[in-house]
């Protein structure tokens, strides 16, 4: 077989000088991990979500990035995360901020979806099967959460390909999938709550993995690249390029920024991490976080 390549990124967040709050940063290293990519010339892009920095809020910013990815070169794939959509449900505050208030909105999903097309999808390239979905709606019981599982239930009785890659935002598990779910009240565990699947939604995600022969599973929302393998499955928690967070959760945690690139061949598939040649150092203005409306002054846009 002629040995091809794919290419996981996510966390890119690129933003507009119309919102409330603008890091050309974050933009200027989008740029350079574009012509990274376009040196590299993979066969297709898989890219895990929080796309636009405030796509949640702008529609305009998911269309802005959505012009960029459509000028590649080759085919790319996404899922939504947090930032496009809303975070996963909660009914309970968290010691930081509202989280309640943050929770996953229909109205963000019907948006995502009127610019980016399905929340879920298969697609088939040579040897492998690529499967992505949005994670943000396992544990919400919002009405779309049941056709989510009746898809994934679905995928348990497709013929195997030689090899299956998963892609999702949110990581399965922090440590392991047998954990615990973690304390959101609490100011030690609000983090390992944040970036994590809970439960009953984690086991039963993990079962659809092992019965649909994964062989890798993607996810992003972290920040900090991380490589995990239980049960025959190599979990990659994939970098940002936008900026680090979490630096010191692992000891063999790493937070540059960067992108995994993917290299199929007859032995298998080999990973290799891509960091970014050149990050961006630009200042911009606005809060970080996750503002309320009342915080958002878009009076500091530096286009009107």
């Amino acid at each position: 077989m002629q040995p091809w390549s794919f290419i996981h990124i996510t966390d890119i967040h690129v933003g507009s000088p119309r919102s409330f709050r603008y890091a050309p940063a974050w933009n200027e290293n989008w740029q350079s991990a574009q012509q990274q990519m376009l040196d590299i010339q993979p066969d297709l892009l898989l890219i895990g979500g929080d796309i636009a920095r405030d796509g949640l809020i702008h529609r305009f910013e998911l269309e802005n990035i959505k012009q960029d990815l459509d000028a590649l070169p080759f085919p790319y794939h996404v899922i939504p995360g947090n930032m496009d959509i809303g975070n996963k449900k909660t009914q309970v505050a968290g010691p930081r901020r509202d989280d309640v208030s943050l929770n996953v909105q229909l109205e963000a999903l019907e948006q995502f979806q009127e610019v980016f097309g399905a929340l879920w999808w298969r697609t088939e390239h040579r040897n492998i099967r690529f499967s992505g979905f949005c994670d943000i709606l396992i544990n919400s019981g919002l009405p779309l959460e049941q056709d989510l599982w009746d898809w994934m239930e679905a995928q348990k009785v497709l013929p195997p390909e030689q090899h299956h890659v998963w892609l999702m935002h949110y990581a399965l598990f922090v440590d392991t999938p047998e954990e615990p779910n973690f304390d959101i009240a609490s100011k030690e565990t609000y983090h390992d709550w944040y970036f994590g699947i809970d439960e009953p939604g984690r086991s039963r995600l993990y079962e659809v993995f092992k019965n649909t022969q994964a062989d890798i599973v993607l996810s992003g929302h972290i920040h900090c690249r991380k490589y995990q393998q239980t049960d025959g499955i190599r979990f990659y928690k994939g970098p940002a390029t936008s900026f680090p967070q979490w630096p010191d959760r692992w000891p063999d945690g790493d937070a540059t920024l960067g992108f995994q690139h993917f290299n199929v061949t007859d032995d298998g598939i080999e990973y290799t991490f891509i960091p970014l040649n050149h990050v961006s150092s630009t200042k911009g203005y606005g809060p970080g976080g996750h503002p309320q409306p009342e915080e958002r002054d878009y009076g500091l846009a530096w286009e009107k």
